[in-house]
Parts: structure tokens; C-alpha cells; sequence
């Protein structure tokens, strides 16, 4: 932050809250939608996690 003392940092970290609030929105709304378990959940991201692993590996 000393760094860069021109910048507005009350202004960053308040647009910063702000996205994160509406993040938070979004997930609370989306998910009272879903019907997908967190059992679920856990699999496809266990799922993701593999093969993205395998995809970086080859690379």
C-alpha cells in the first residue's frame, strides 16, 4: 500500500466488499435453487480436480 500511496485504498477494499457481498448473493440464490447434494458436489469437484490434473500433466 505504500507502494502505490495515490491510490484510494478505503475505495478499493469497499468495491472490494461490495463484489464479494453480490458473490455471496448470487451463491445463496443459486443454491436454493439446485437440487444437487453436497455429496454431489464433492464427486464432481473430486471429478474436476483429476482430470484437470491429467490435461496439466500432459502438457
Amino acid at each position: 500500500m505504500e507502494t502505490f500511496p495515490e491510490m484510494n485504498w478505503s475505495e478499493v477494499a469497499r468495491q472490494a466488499f461490495i463484489q464479494r457481498i453480490k458473490d455471496l448473493e448470487f451463491l445463496k440464490k443459486f443454491k436454493s435453487n439446485s437440487t444437487l447434494t453436497e455429496e454431489d458436489a464433492l464427486r464432481l469437484g473430486r471429478e474436476l480436480n483429476q482430470n484437470l490434473a491429467k490435461k496439466y500433466k500432459k502438457a
